[in-house]
């Protein structure tokens, strides 16, 4: 059982930057790889950035070159610095963890999800 708890969203001005973290219980947090999705109302749920336990990282299409994700294996945290910020980057992120070695951008491969924490950027 890992439980994920998620900090740092809010209201942004479109061009800000937002920084979200995720707290995992893991006793072996090296061995999860640890990843973000985000979902906005009428939108399908959309994949963010994922980092393995050793530091390789992959980021959607959609944030590349904006969003940053990385991971703290001594304090069990993952990290998701957000610049240069969208409205269409509004929505809910959610933190997720699976035990693999391997960064994947399909939700149905993360066993753990947290509850989310809702980001939202105006114009």
């Amino acid at each position: 059982q890992v439980q994920l708890a998620e900090s740092g969203g809010g209201l942004v001005q479109a061009g800000g930057s937002l920084r979200l973290s995720c707290a995992a219980s893991a006793e072996t947090f090296i061995d999860y790889t640890m990843g973000w999705f985000r979902q906005a109302p009428g939108k399908e749920r959309e994949f963010v950035a994922a980092v393995s336990g050793s530091g390789g990282s992959v980021l959607g299409n959609a944030v590349y070159g904006r969003f940053t994700i990385s991971r703290d294996n001594a304090k069990n945290t993952v990290t998701l610095q957000m610049n240069s910020l969208k409205p269409e980057d509004t929505a809910v992120y959610v933190c997720v963890a699976d035990r693999s070695s391997n960064v994947v951008a399909v939700p149905s491969r993360y066993e753990y999800w947290g509850r989310g924490t809702q980001v939202t950027v105006s114009s």
